[in-house]
């Protein structure tokens, strides 16, 4: 028996049919263990949200199979969505019903009596931080109190898994750390979580498991430290007076040289002499640098290795 409690299988979801056909996602594979957070990260457009959906029950597959806390998402889907709560990213509140009666309603909704309603609303305004807000109006609430209602009304029901499609966009850095701390603390408490992002530093400090996402597939999986470690083990990075400036010294460096911004960034396992090749082949080349660095490499480097990849071999 698996203690996979989110199994993904060959997943796709194609909108649209002939020459007009998108395939958003394309043949996924993935599972989430039992109490861990696990990460899809990936820019706009990659796929993560219609995969999210589709574990939802709320898109239908295209092709392949998924199974959440056991149960398939389309032959079980009552059961699947007993199993999950979820904070997407259109939270749908209403501005005029105040923070507690938004929770008390969500726990009629999902069987509690009157008393117990009261009793689950005023523990999860607790637990997010709200006790002192939910007798005002949402209309009234910021960004981050929104997201922060939002979980709480995900959790009302006791779920075993969560789907989180990028619950920080936009916040401030303030109420993004918030978000974070109250993550990490339901995965203590055994929670399952599924975390969608395009926040590196997101996906580095909370999941256990990141999914790589680009072009609606999955370039690598594994723990961030595994990624990390497997970019090599030192990462030069070349600062240029301009974009254009950086290009010209990709060519210069060779296919090992990412271009990102105005600088150029080399993955090498033996970085000092790596530094020195690539100052020598600039030099040749008539570039002068505004600035050199050599560094380990980060979640960053990663996804940006990965994705660049993906493009160029689509």
């Amino acid at each position: 028996m698996t203690s996979a409690m989110i199994e993904v299988e060959q997943l796709e979801k194609t909108f649209g049919s002939g020459d007009d056909a998108v395939r958003a996602v394309r043949g996924v594979d993935f599972e989430v263990k039992q109490g861990e957070i696990f990460g899809l990260l990936g820019a706009n457009g990659a796929g993560k949200s219609t995969v999210v959906l589709m574990l939802a029950t709320l898109l239908r597959p295209s092709a392949g199979k998924a199974r959440v806390n056991g149960f398939d998402v389309t032959s079980q889907a009552n059961e699947v969505r007993q199993s999950f709560g979820a904070a997407l990213q259109e939270t749908g509140l209403d501005p005029l019903q105040k923070g507690f009666e938004l929770l008390v309603l969500h726990g009629r909704l999902y069987g509690y009596d009157k008393p117990g309603a009261i009793q689950r609303a005023n523990d999860l305004l607790e637990l997010v931080g709200l006790s002192d807000d939910g007798g005002r109006r949402i209309g009234t609430y910021s960004g981050g109190m929104r997201r922060r209602l939002d979980l709480a009304a995900a959790l009302i029901h006791h779920p075993r898994i969560l789907f989180l499609d990028e619950p920080t966009t936009g916040l401030d850095p303030a109420s993004r750390r918030a978000i974070w701390d109250e993550v990490a603390d339901l995965k203590s408490q055994g929670v399952t979580v599924l975390l969608t992002t395009q926040y590196l530093e997101e996906a580095d400090q909370l999941a256990d498991h990141v999914a790589i996402m680009a072009e609606g597939v999955i370039a690598a999986t594994g723990t961030p430290d595994q990624l990390k470690a497997g970019m090599g083990a030192d990462v030069v990075d070349v600062e240029l007076a301009d974009a254009e400036e950086a290009a010209r010294a990709a060519l210069a460096v060779g296919d090992s040289a990412k271009v990102v911004g105005d600088e150029i960034r080399i993955s090498a396992t033996d970085g000092p002499a790596v530094l020195a090749e690539v100052m020598n082949q600039l030099r040749a080349a008539g570039i002068e640098p505004k600035g050199v660095s050599l560094t380990q490499p980060t979640l960053d480097d990663v996804f940006l290795n990965l994705t660049d990849g993906l493009k160029n071999d689509g």
